[in-house]
């Protein structure tokens, strides 16, 4: 697969398909009991494509009234990478579906961009 269809491929709409928005409050819901405790809302972009590695982000934007730095976000690569609301697996088949062959993958340290926006690496190693 050359570059122009992998940039093509991963596109904010793919990456939305592949974990919408109501899985954030599906995942606290899980997770507390209650959607409304949750301190941030999760979504998954793109940050960089190339032939042998695609480069997601979970990011985390901290909801109005809720405190992201007192959420305890930095234990979430290893939720995240078991979860099966978030189900990282299930998305490396999604886009196996689409052509995208993923070796594999894993998950990188939780980066405090902002007190708003945590981030979570996410690293594809492509076939």
């Amino acid at each position: 697969m050359d570059q122009i269809d992998l940039d093509q491929m991963v596109t904010q709409e793919f990456l939305d398909t592949l974990l919408p928005a109501e899985k954030s409050d599906q995942f606290f819901e899980a997770l507390y009991g209650d959607a409304e405790e949750g301190a941030y809302d999760i979504r998954l972009e793109p940050v960089s494509v190339s032939q042998d590695r695609i480069v997601l982000a979970f990011n985390l934007a901290q909801r109005p009234g809720k405190c992201l730095v007192c959420s305890l976000t930095y234990g979430l690569p290893n939720v995240f990478s078991r979860h099966p609301l978030i189900n990282i697996k299930g998305m490396v088949d999604k886009m196996g579906e689409k052509g995208i062959q993923v070796k594999n993958w894993r998950l990188g340290d939780t980066e405090e961009s902002s007190s708003s926006l945590h981030v979570i690496p996410l690293y594809l190693d492509l076939v």
